[in-house]
Formats: structure tokens, C-alpha cells, sequence
């Protein structure tokens, strides 16, 4: 394909106006208006400017999407490239770009005019056994110069295929208007819906003017449109479905011991004796360190929390735990990973205190209970320099690290306890009254007793040392080996030429994203995506996803309205760029040693401090401290 060439001279479009290039210095073009205005422009500036254009000069050409060539079928390929031969001997005399040689007689240039060559072509092509016309070689040719190698692909390999197939349109928007309007009702059969579409369609267009599908035809239909959207199942499900926050589902994030503290309260699955001799039910506080994982303080209350036990939890976190009568010396930080001698010298407070972190809380974050959006407990929070987080209503993922949390202590600590009921009233044993024999007080010593033991001590899957992502820890080796966390390198977006190049993926696109090579990647554009079939049926319902090796902080998905940058979701913990082999050896260098599931997050925060020379004396010192 022809290029535009810009030379002195040349009539130009760029800024809205039109522009005679004057003189051309190195990489500097003077352009001057028919009005006589001038300007100096950059080369590279002028040529990225999206309104540049040379008058009279053909098209700029596109990179052809080669990634999508390598996925076809090798049939299919070896068909395109074979035409692409024929295109160009038929154009130039010669079947290859080299031109090596002397052309076929019946294709020479120079004595064979270009009717003639493409008869000669169809000819030869019929002789072969592919059945080719004249007109299919003249309009291979045009496609040749229009699109490319890309252009002679056959059309039914790369077909794209709707979801709801050839159903007639106006009974998918029947559908589509009835399944919306059911969102808020009760849960019926497809039968029902079939049946509310017919009449809507009478309604709309008249009795048989719109005919239903077949009642196997129709569920598929409503399948296709329904699932993954929340406009089937329960009423529960759908409500459910209705109330998620938008995603995506970003994962948070803290690098740093009290950046982000989560404060949340749910019943506790045990009865207890109350001070008036009856037994009942208790509520559970926390306050869960992200960072680090570590329940900072804990709280146990009849049902009903108050702002005053709310504030109670960041005065726990500020103080040490000191140890009690009874308590195994295993228990003291002394004898814990963490670094007590170092610590000891900058706080006597920690003098016989407990293995728990004493974490000060920068940032909390809270739900919309208003026993945590109440004016004592946010002056709680002034008067300690605590900022306070409240998540938007319904917004389960925002507070997924302490609900995980709860859902721990009720397997790890709750269900051993006599009293135990269960999460649910068709869990509850016949005797748990009979069995509940703890009091408030004493249910707090153990459970204070169990986060310092059963959860600060034991390593969670969760939690991944900074410095080697396969090593899980547990949240007192995290306190310990915590790393800070500034900001991150912007990389400029790629152009779509660029972006065609690179290597390709095919991935589906899910609630959380897409996922590969050990990554997430996530961005609100996937939003009417999610959960939803490419146009690709050969692909299995997946979509084209390019990545780049030496970037990975980012990859392109290719969307029906173009191409969308979409960034991995852990990019703002490493500060500096960093390649897929860096990646990669992180993970091989820790394998080597351990089998364990890597974390994602562990692993960005094990590229961060590899860039940034974090020092681990202070793992080190735990370890040699066990």
C-alpha cells in the first residue's frame, strides 16, 4: 500500500487548518497558512497530533491484527497467505515482496496489461481446483490493498455471533422489558414469562403479528439474555444481585501497619450466661489490621453494640495486652517473632506485654451502622488523628477482609466452645441452652487468649512474606516484616498499531476481571461485559486480550467499540515498571523452596521492595528469635 510522503511543498491538514510545508530542517517543519500565518513544528509532534493529514495522499496504512492471524486455523491461514501470493503476482509479476528473478509470462508487467493478468490468475486458479472468477481475483485485490493480509482471510472463520442468535428483534426487547420488569417481583416459572411476553407483544404489535419462538427456543433465549445478569433465580438471588455494588472489584490494599484498620461487629455463634443468670447472645467487635491481618482488639458485648464499645476498640489497639495469670509464657512477646528487644527500647510499655501488634490506625474503615458513623465514636476517632472510612451501603466486597475474618473465629474458635449454636437456627443443637455455662468475662479471656495463640500466630494463606511471595506468614511475622508503600510509574498508553502487535491471550471476562499469569486485571469498561460470551464463537465465548511482556501493569482487551486499556489491579504497589521475566522469577526463585499458592499481593509487594532495597533484618530477627 502506497504511503503519504511529506515533503517540502506538501499541503498539509493539522490543528484545524490547512498548512504548505515550507522548509524542512532535521526534525523541525515550518508551516505556513495561505494567510501567511507560520508555525514551527516538531516532527514527531506533528505526525502524532490525530488531525494530522496530508492532502491528496491515500490513507495511512494500519498494522494488521497479527495476533488474530496466529489464532486462526492453519487451514484458514495458509488459505490467506496463498491468495496473498497470487494478489501480489497478479500487481507486480512477482508471488513474493522480494521480486527476485523474472516474472511468468502471463504475468509480466511489461507485456501482459492487468485485465490480462487476472484472467491469466482466474485461469490458473480454476486449474487448481478453487473455482476463482475473474471478479473474485479483481476483488481480492481491492481487499488486498485495503485491508491487507487481514483481508483475505475468509469471512466465515472470523464470523461474530450474536448472543441472542437470530431471534427476531422485537421479541428480545419483549423479553429483555419483561425480565427488567420482574426484578422486584416474586420468583415464577419460564412458563409465566413466556407467557407476559406474548401479551406484551400483542400489546405492542397486535394479536399474531409477532410470533413466540418454540417454548425450547424461547428458554434458551432467556438464558442467553438472563444468566450472569441477576434477572433469574430467586427473589433472594436477584435482589442480591441488585443491591452488589458496581464492579470492579478492587481488592484493598495496605503496605503498611495501621493504613487501613477495618471495624465491623457480628453475633457471636456462642450463648453465654449474662449477669442476670439468663443465657443469650453476644456481639463480637473487631478491629482487623489490613496489612498485616492482625485482630488489634477484640470485644465482646450483650447484642446491641454502642458507640462507647466502638471507641473501646481503638483504645485496645493503642495499648499493649498485658499478659494474665495463667496465660502460657509461649504467649508473651517476648517470646514471639516479633523484634521485642528492638521495640522494648523505644516503648516500656511493651515490657511484659502479650504477642498482639500495637497498631495506631491512621485510617478506619466502618460501615454504615450508626453505632460507627455516631458523633462520639468519629470524636473518638478525632481526638486520636484517625481518620474515618465509610463504605457505601450493601457494599460486601469493601469490608471482604474482616467478614473473612468472622467466618475464621466462628470455625476456629466458636464451634468448640459448649453453647455453640451455630450460624443459623436450623444449626442450633437441642441443647445449646443446657450447654452454655461461660460467662461474659470468662468468653472474653478465651477469645483474647485465642487471637493471641490461634490467630496471630498461625500463618495465614492470606498473608505472604514481602520478600518471598510463596511463604505464607503469619500476621505477627507480617508486623514484623511490613514494608511501606508510595505511589507508581505511569506508563502512556500504547497505539493501537502497537497494541496489534503484541502477544495475544484469549480469556473470559469475569466478575473480578481477567485473570492470567498469575495477575488480575480490572477496569469499570468490562462492566457490560462481565460473565458475557465474545462474538467469537470459534473461542469458545472468550475474548482477545494482548498483553505485553516487558509491562505488565497493564493489558488491552479488544471490546466490540475498540480497543480498552485495562490495569492489573496491584499495579500501585510497585513504584517502579518491572517486566513479566521479573515476575516470573520472583515466583520460580521461591518455588524452589516452597510449594505453597502464591498471593498476589504478597508478590507486588515482593517486586516493590526488590526495586526499593527493603531490608528484611527485621524477618530475619524473627526468625532467629523462633
Amino acid at each position: 500500500m502506497t504511503q503519504a510522503v511529506v515533503e517540502v511543498g506538501a499541503r498539509l491538514r493539522y490543528d484545524g487548518r490547512v498548512w504548505t510545508l515550507a522548509v524542512l530542517e532535521g526534525a523541525r517543519a515550518t508551516l505556513v497558512t495561505d494567510e501567511g500565518a507560520s508555525a514551527v513544528v516538531l516532527l514527531p509532534y506533528l505526525f502524532a497530533d490525530p488531525s494530522f493529514e496530508v492532502e491528496g495522499g491515500p490513507a495511512p496504512g494500519r498494522v494488521p491484527p497479527f495476533g488474530l492471524l496466529e489464532e486462526l486455523p492453519e487451514q484458514v491461514r495458509e488459505r490467506a497467505l496463498a491468495w496473498q501470493r497470487h494478489v501480489r503476482e497478479v500487481e507486480t509479476g512477482f508471488p513474493d515482496a522480494i521480486g527476485q528473478g523474472a516474472p511468468r509470462e502471463q504475468f509480466d508487467p511489461a507485456t501482459r496489461s492487468l485485465a490480462q493478468r487476472e484472467r491469466a490468475k482466474a485461469e490458473e486458479l480454476t486449474a487448481a481446483g478453487w473455482a476463482a472468477s475473474t471478479a473474485t481475483v479483481r476483488r481480492m485485490r481491492a481487499r488486498y490493498r485495503s485491508e491487507g493480509l487481514w483481508g483475505l482471510v475468509d469471512g466465515r472463520a472470523v464470523r461474530e455471533r450474536s448472543a441472542v442468535g437470530r431471534a427476531d428483534e422485537r421479541v428480545v426487547a419483549a423479553v429483555r422489558k419483561v425480565l427488567e420488569g420482574q426484578r422486584e417481583r416474586s420468583t415464577g416459572t419460564l412458563v409465566r414469562l413466556r407467557r407476559r411476553v406474548g401479551w406484551l407483544l400483542e400489546e405492542e404489535y397486535g394479536a399474531g403479528v409477532v410470533a413466540l419462538p418454540l417454548a425450547s427456543t424461547f428458554n434458551r433465549l432467556v438464558h442467553a439474555m438472563a444468566d450472569g445478569q441477576g434477572l433469574l433465580g430467586t427473589a433472594t438471588q436477584r435482589r442480591w444481585h441488585a443491591s452488589r455494588p458496581a464492579p470492579p472489584f478492587t481488592p484493598t490494599v495496605a503496605l503498611r501497619p495501621g493504613e487501613l484498620v477495618m471495624l465491623d461487629s457480628t453475633p457471636l455463634d456462642v450463648l453465654a450466661v449474662l449477669d442476670d443468670g439468663v443465657t443469650g447472645r453476644l456481639e463480637l467487635c473487631i478491629a482487623l489490621d489490613v496489612a498485616t491481618r492482625s485482630i488489634c482488639a477484640a470485644v465482646l458485648r450483650p447484642v446491641g453494640t454502642t458507640s462507647v464499645d466502638a471507641a473501646m476498640l481503638l483504645a485496645q489497639m493503642v495499648v499493649p495486652t498485658a499478659m494474665r495469670p495463667g496465660w502460657d509464657k509461649a504467649l508473651s512477646m517476648q517470646r514471639s517473632v516479633i523484634p521485642y528487644e528492638r521495640l522494648i527500647a523505644l516503648d516500656a510499655r511493651l515490657e511484659g506485654a502479650a504477642a498482639r501488634p500495637v497498631i495506631m490506625p491512621e485510617t478506619v474503615v466502618v460501615d454504615q451502622g450508626r453505632v460507627y458513623v455516631s458523633a462520639s465514636f468519629v470524636s473518638a476517632c478525632e481526638s486520636l488523628g484517625v481518620s474515618v472510612q465509610p463504605v457505601p451501603p450493601a457494599n460486601g466486597p469493601a469490608k471482604g477482609n474482616v467478614e473473612r475474618t468472622f467466618r475464621a473465629i466462628a470455625d476456629g474458635f466458636s464451634q468448640y466452645l459448649p453453647g455453640h449454636t451455630g450460624s443459623d437456627v436450623s444449626q442450633r443443637g437441642a441443647a445449646a441452652e443446657q450447654d452454655a455455662c461461660w460467662s461474659l468475662t470468662q468468653l472474653q479471656e478465651l477469645l483474647d487468649e485465642w487471637v493471641i495463640c490461634g490467630w496471630q500466630e498461625r500463618r495465614h494463606e492470606a498473608l505472604r512474606h514481602p520478600m518471598m511471595p510463596r511463604v505464607a506468614v503469619s500476621p505477627n511475622e507480617m508486623w514484623a516484616a511490613q514494608v511501606a508503600l508510595t505511589g507508581h510509574v505511569p506508563v502512556p498508553l500504547s497505539a493501537d498499531d502497537y497494541v496489534e502487535l503484541l502477544p495475544l491471550r484469549w480469556q473470559a471476562v469475569n466478575d473480578y476481571g481477567i485473570r492470567f499469569g498469575y495477575r488480575t486485571y480490572d477496569h469499570p469498561g468490562l462492566n457490560p461485559y462481565r460473565r458475557r460470551r465474545s462474538p467469537r464463537a470459534d473461542k469458545n465465548g472468550r475474548w482477545e486480550v494482548h498483553h505485553n511482556p516487558y509491562d505488565p501493569n497493564r493489558v488491552w482487551v479488544r471490546l466490540p467499540e475498540g480497543w480498552l486499556e485495562v490495569p492489573w489491579v496491584h499495579a500501585g504497589a510497585v513504584r517502579r515498571p518491572f517486566t513479566a521475566f521479573t515476575f516470573d522469577h520472583v515466583r520460580r526463585t521461591v518455588e524452589r523452596w516452597h510449594g505453597r499458592e502464591e498471593h498476589e499481593a504478597a508478590i507486588a509487594q515482593a517486586l516493590d521492595a526488590l526495586h526499593c532495597a527493603v531490608p528484611a533484618r527485621d524477618w530475619a530477627a524473627g526468625e532467629s528469635g523462633r
